[in-house]
């Protein structure tokens, strides 16, 4: 099956029946590997009420290849990088490329499968995100996962002033 028609029919079927918590879309509808990611922050989190974006990138040689998620929402977690270069771009393991992990931090288990879809990617965010006490080993943004281990208060309270401004945002 071609990365086109793979994508078409994953498309096809989260229009058909929709997950709570996320919708998606194309960017453009004559490009399949650019979609467009609406994230409702989940209930009795740090992000309750937010209404994060963000951008699915597909590799032509998906599904063998991940996909690359960027948030185009200002997000403050140790899973989402914060440089310039990278800004809003998400890692965690769903995401990284399939096979042994270099560094040692993750199982080859953990990583990019090609049985994962959209929905198993965006299920695995969501939960990301509902977790008040983030992982902070191999952080991507290292000054947020400083703040969660120094000053969890100040973390949650970071996090919070960016959902309720995602949701302001929304409305501008």
């Amino acid at each position: 099956m071609t990365s086109n028609t793979h994508l078409a029919r994953q498309l096809q079927q989260l229009k058909k029946h929709p997950v709570d918590g996320f919708s998606a879309g194309l960017v453009d509808e004559s490009n399949l590997f650019e979609w467009e990611i609406i994230i409702i922050g989940p209930v009795d989190s740090l992000y309750e009420g937010a209404i994060l974006k963000a951008k699915l990138s597909f590799p032509e040689e998906y599904p063998l290849l991940p996909p690359k998620m960027t948030f185009l929402t200002d997000l403050w977690h140790p899973s989402i990088y914060n440089s310039p270069d990278r800004k809003g771009e998400l890692c965690i393991s769903i995401l990284h490329p399939p096979g042994d992990d270099e560094w040692g931090w993750e199982d080859a288990s953990e990583r990019w499968l090609p049985v994962h879809s959209v929905e198993s990617i965006l299920v695995s965010v969501i939960s990301l995100l509902s977790s008040d006490s983030p992982c902070t080993d191999s952080p991507a943004n290292v000054d947020a996962a400083k703040q969660v281990r120094e000053d969890p208060a100040g973390y949650k309270k970071t996090v919070r002033r960016l959902a309720r401004k995602s949701a302001e945002d929304c409305w501008d």
